[in-house]
């Protein structure tokens, strides 16, 4: 049975209202910073995945999954990695099969989202692909210091 609709109609939408309430101001006139990151199993666009046609409509690439991260962005919160790099071909994810990983067949499903306010202070957003043990890499986000 597919938890999709659990995702889409629930923990989505729960999930943007608890980010909602954390970007409110932290004191009158003052927002405060918001960093979320992780695994959040979803391929946003055609270009965070090696074979987007082939996986159209499959778990991680639906549409619900695609317009919960919308949404996201929507109510102000920036995917750092796309801030700083466009394009195809940058993954975090691979499958142990067929030799995904060397071959650069993967999906970029790890994330690292800031509200906007704290985007000035954001100075890079990486994707550490050569480092191996996982079938996921790490992701970096450099932040300023104040």
């Amino acid at each position: 049975m597919t938890r999709l609709p659990l995702r889409h109609k629930k923990w989505d939408p729960a999930f943007l209202e608890y980010l909602k309430t954390l970007n409110l101001p932290a004191q009158a006139g003052k927002t405060k910073p918001v960093i979320f990151c992780g695994d959040l199993n979803v391929a946003h666009t055609s270009d965070d995945l090696a074979n987007p046609k082939e996986n159209e409509g499959k778990h991680g690439y639906t549409k619900e999954e695609r317009e919960g991260i919308d949404k996201i962005i929507s109510a102000g919160f920036i995917d750092t990695f796309r801030h700083f790099t466009k394009g195809n071909g940058h993954y975090s994810w691979w499958t142990h099969w067929a030799n995904a990983r060397e071959r650069n067949v993967g999906w970029r499903i790890d994330y690292f989202f800031v509200n906007k306010e704290f985007l000035p202070k954001v100075k890079k957003s990486v994707i550490l692909n050569d480092i191996l043990g996982s079938d996921h890499c790490p992701i970096e986000l450099d932040i300023e210091r104040n």
